[in-house]
């Protein structure tokens, strides 16, 4: 029986990290062993406590082999699903899941990956079918009471490598059938996605110097470049409640990283034509960026990486 360890990074998200584990109370297992690892990333809201509650709790359920692991400061995403992986691949893990702790789950959404992953040895990473929690989108208003919880936030991924942006495909389209289909796509993401074990034998994990933001399009890349297939899996649902993990989105945090970090991903995977244009563009957000916007691309130039000069 394969052994799936789903790794879930909390900062100062006990509300939706409790959730997210209340919805896994229910998924079917009859097929895997299941472990679940809860990452807290120095987190100031009570949240070591309130989660070191619920495991030694005798009424979680079905996620009774739940772990915990605490980090002394903020590793970002990237440190702090290292830290899980870690602990899931030393403990003898053939998969492992990174599951964003603002989301909620359908019951055979691992089921479902895990189909299609024994199906091909040749699969590496495989992401499922994400729609907007209800009221989540970014366009409220524009959906039926009917509709909602069937918006689309990732329906695979694709990379416009001549602008260097990672786009979800899909999104706020409502679900018609019409990414209905498994198959190969460009990107995974970091919100929910399978990894095989031998990913990780040969890939590495997360790339540290990324700290939030681009990670998973990375590591996707590099897992392409070793010749593992990314696949999304329809089957499999999820739902996420859209930025809640990390301030909204067109926050000072995202405009700080992703400016930041798309230079990083476009200088290791892009051609020198694209790597030629994000230099032009960067000049100007120079002069005319929003401020964290200047302090990413400033910080990109003078090689401070990691998790850089943005304030947490």
């Amino acid at each position: 029986m394969k052994s799936v360890f789903i790794s879930i990074l909390n900062f100062n998200g006990k509300k939706n990290t409790l959730e997210c584990l209340d919805s896994l109370r229910n998924i079917d297992t009859k097929n895997f062993k299941l472990t679940i690892i809860v990452i807290d990333n120095a987190s100031t809201d009570g949240s070591p406590s309130v989660i070191s509650n619920l495991i030694r709790s005798t009424s979680s359920g079905q996620i009774s082999n739940l772990k915990f692991i605490q980090n002394e400061k903020n590793l970002g995403f990237s440190g702090g699903q290292n830290s899980g992986i870690r602990y899931a691949l030393s403990k003898g893990a053939d998969y492992v899941l990174i599951l964003n702790n603002d989301t909620y789950v359908d019951k055979s959404f691992i089921e479902e990956l895990l189909k299609i992953s024994e199906r091909d040895n040749s699969i590496g990473i495989l992401s499922p079918k994400i729609y907007f929690a209800p009221k989540f989108e970014y366009h409220k208003n524009r959906y039926s009471k009917d509709e909602l919880g069937k918006i689309f936030w990732y329906a695979g991924g694709e990379m416009d490598w001549r602008n260097v942006i990672g786009r979800n495909r899909g999104v706020d389209e409502v679900d018609k059938g019409q990414f209905d289909k498994t198959g190969e796509t460009s990107l995974a993401t970091g919100c929910c996605m399978l990894l095989k074990k031998e990913v990780f034998d040969r890939v590495g994990m997360f790339d540290d110097k990324y700290f939030l933001y681009y990670e998973d399009a990375d590591l996707t890349m590099r897992a392409k470049n070793k010749g593992f297939k990314v696949v999304y899996v329809p089957k499999s649902v999820i739902w996420h409640k859209n930025a809640g993990s990390a301030g909204g989105s067109g926050s000072s945090l995202q405009d700080y990283y992703i400016t930041r970090n798309r230079m990083l991903f476009g200088f290791i995977h892009a051609s020198l034509r694209s790597k030629l244009a994000l230099v032009k563009e960067s000049m100007k957000l120079l002069l005319k960026g929003r401020y964290w916007q200047k302090r990413g691309i400033l910080d990109f130039y003078l090689g401070r990486l990691g998790r850089g000069s943005f304030d947490l």
